[in-house]
């Protein structure tokens, strides 16, 4: 019997009970809406497919539908470019997939830690790697953050340190909405991480100690963080607000850097020029310990 791609049925109910039924222009028919969301019908004539097909879909059938199809689906449950994207990848997985290969660990090259040192203390840098792992961060950034090198190895991780260190509730004035974006950023890479296992090790453990993570996982939204902003409540300059864009590195797909700014002239940018003062001033003239 063909195995049932649990993730991808998931996927199209949760998608489906999110969607408004207003916006879809189909003229209302009259039946009371017992529960919220897109009813399956409407799903598939949006689609332009049978409700049949689109119903083997949503169950998780081993059915491949045409990239056309999967296109239509997906502007019929109203979903962004993140979701249109996870939905690809989960048409494309199937239950019975190869098992997990064991991944390298993820190191930087020389050249992007003299890039990190170089923007120091100018522009906080984060680099972070599969799972969300922090696999570098300037002094600027680990002072604007958290001192990520000082923790054990295991535990340099982003999505782990937003949930588990009371220090990140209490630094970010909007806690729920940068972790929220964490949970659905690697619900997103989940599926074709390279190394699922420890990908699934991380979730379990959060899914166990974080209520909060759990809720937010069971949903199944996703989110691709491009760029953004972060609301602080920092222990040293107070209030600021930060904007973030990524880069993308050529060639490693699984590595991301993140610069952090602030609007020039604003109070923000102040306080960062404040923040940059004092790490300057706190910085020891030795050179920098080895990293692990």
């Amino acid at each position: 019997m063909a195995s049932v791609n649990r993730e991808l049925a998931d996927f199209l109910k949760r998608s489906r009970a999110q969607g408004d039924p207003e916006r879809t222009g189909l003229p209302p028919d009259g039946r009371v809406r017992r529960v919220p969301g897109l009813r399956r019908e409407e799903v598939a004539r949006l689609a332009g497919v049978s409700t049949d097909y689109y119903a083997r879909l949503e169950q998780g059938r081993p059915i491949n539908p045409s990239p056309a199809v999967v296109e239509a689906i997906g502007h019929a449950l109203g979903l962004d470019a993140a979701g249109l994207a996870h939905l690809r990848d989960l048409v494309g997985v199937t239950a019975a997939r190869p098992p997990a290969r064991a991944p390298g660990v993820q190191r930087l090259r020389p050249g992007l830690h003299q890039l990190l040192d170089s923007l120091d203390p100018a522009v906080p840098a984060l680099v972070l790697g599969r799972r969300s792992a922090v696999l570098g961060a300037n002094r600027m950034a680990r002072t604007l953050f958290a001192d990520f090198e000082a923790m054990p190895v295991a535990e340099r991780n982003y999505t782990r340190w937003l949930f588990l260190d009371p220090g990140a509730r209490a630094l970010f004035a909007d806690w729920a909405v940068q972790a929220r974006a964490a949970v659905e950023n690697l619900r997103l890479d989940a599926v074709h991480a390279s190394d699922r296992r420890a990908t699934e090790a991380l979730v379990t453990e959060l899914r166990e100690l974080s209520e909060d993570f759990d809720r937010w996982w069971r949903q199944h939204r996703v989110h691709q963080r491009t760029h953004g902003s972060k609301r602080l409540l920092h222990p040293l300059v107070g209030e600021l607000t930060v904007e973030y864009e990524t880069l993308s590195l050529p060639g490693d797909s699984e590595t991301t850097v993140f610069l952090y700014t602030a609007a020039p002239g604003s109070a923000s940018a102040q306080a960062l020029d404040l923040l940059a003062s004092w790490t300057l001033a706190e910085a020891a003239p030795a050179r920098r310990r080895p990293r692990d």
